[in-house]
């Protein structure tokens, strides 16, 4: 009963898990220092709810409207066999597909089903990785198990892994416009993070079936609406940057189990606990802030508040908090700056720079007092 999956259960009262996704993981590796989240998401909690339960709730996730708009340009690139999304490949990888076997893996007899699912995925990217595209050109929404810490999780994009001349494609469908040729940057930064995880998930069941991860092309096909229509249009985004990041992030989480270890055993995050109960349990795993939080993870609001009440250097920001050298706490810096701390030895050359920065600041602020006056 002490495995981390029963533990896992346990910490999540009972309730139905919330499957990972793209965005979990991007977000997950972009502060794996951050065991409070590693855990949460293993366990398949709600942050949202726990957020808002704890009385900081963050504004997070898309509007009716936008999702609507989502699900009915996905629709519109999809139909007909995919006539639109077959017209994109063949204008943007410069090829000649005379036919397209589509294959569905939403469900498996009408089971939805992680468990065989996955299998069917296995099943029909071995089939067709080792028979060619005789066996498979566009394959929906396929099912990937990925270690994250230490911990599989289940994977559910709503992508097509695409084949062709043996060479395995994500295609990614977003609803952001491209304007005359131009699409925000922030919004093709963030696809090209979500999309990163879809490659990085399928060279990863690649690798763990003995086919070459190197078919899966670092390359991914980005499907957006062109200008003010809903007329669909395709880029490739080279996505080896992101690659290489996930992978060293990912690498530096700490497992799942031995996180665990070190919790009471009798912790719950149910939301049948008043606030404060859920607070403190919620307090008892270690939370790295940081203020990118604030746009990757719905317990920012909280993990941002205790923060400041405990005058944490995260406040200030990763960059800032590396550069301060291990320094914990804003009092501590400040007490080190003002030479009201003792310094270690490891401290020392930190310390020298903290001054000569204060030095520098009084000397300008005296120089300004002087020319107003």
């Amino acid at each position: 009963m002490n495995s981390p999956n029963h533990r896992l259960d346990a910490l999540r009262g009972g309730v139905a898990p919330v499957d990972h996704n793209a965005r979990t993981i991007a977000a997950l590796a972009g502060n794996p220092g951050c065991d409070r989240r590693a855990v949460l998401d293993a366990a398949g909690i709600h942050k949202q709810s726990i957020a808002v339960h704890l009385g900081h709730p963050a504004p997070f996730g898309q509007s009716p409207f936008a999702l609507d708009r989502a699900r009915a340009f996905e629709e519109l690139v999809k139909a007909d066999g995919c006539a639109h999304l077959v017209r994109l490949l063949r204008e943007t990888l410069g090829l000649s597909v005379p036919e397209v076997a589509y294959t569905d893996i939403a469900d498996v007899g009408g089971n939805t089903a992680h468990q065989l699912r996955h299998t069917r995925t296995l099943a029909e990217l071995r089939r067709a990785a080792e028979d060619g595209e005789r066996s498979g050109t566009l394959f929906d929404h396929p099912l990937l198990k990925l270690p994250v810490a230490g911990h599989e999780v289940y994977l559910e994009p709503s992508v097509i892994a695409f084949q062709i001349r043996g060479r395995f494609h994500i295609v990614e469908i977003k609803s952001f416009a491209v304007i005359d040729g131009t699409a925000d940057s922030g919004q093709v930064a963030a696809a090209s993070r979500l999309s990163a995880v879809y490659v990085y998930a399928l060279k990863a069941l690649f690798r763990a079936e003995g086919i070459d991860p190197d078919r899966v092309s670092h390359e991914v096909v980005l499907v957006c609406p062109k200008d003010f229509a809903n007329h669909p249009t395709a880029t490739l985004l080279d996505v080896r940057q992101q690659l290489a990041s996930l992978n060293r992030q990912l690498s530096r989480l700490t497992r799942i189990d031995r996180i665990l270890d070190h919790l009471p055993p009798e912790l719950t995050f149910s939301l049948e606990q008043s606030p404060a109960e859920l607070a403190r349990a919620i307090r008892t795993v270690e939370a790295r802030y940081a203020p990118e939080c604030l746009s990757a993870c719905e317990m920012a609001y909280f993990c941002r508040a205790d923060a400041r009440v405990c005058g944490s250097v995260d406040v200030l920001g990763r960059a800032t908090r590396d550069e301060l050298g291990g320094l914990e706490s804003i009092d501590a810096v400040l007490d080190l700056t003002a030479g009201d701390r003792l310094t270690s030895p490891e401290q020392a050359e930190i310390a020298d720079q903290l001054r000569y920065v204060r030095a520098v600041y009084r000397e300008h602020a005296s120089a300004g007092a002087e020319a107003v006056a």
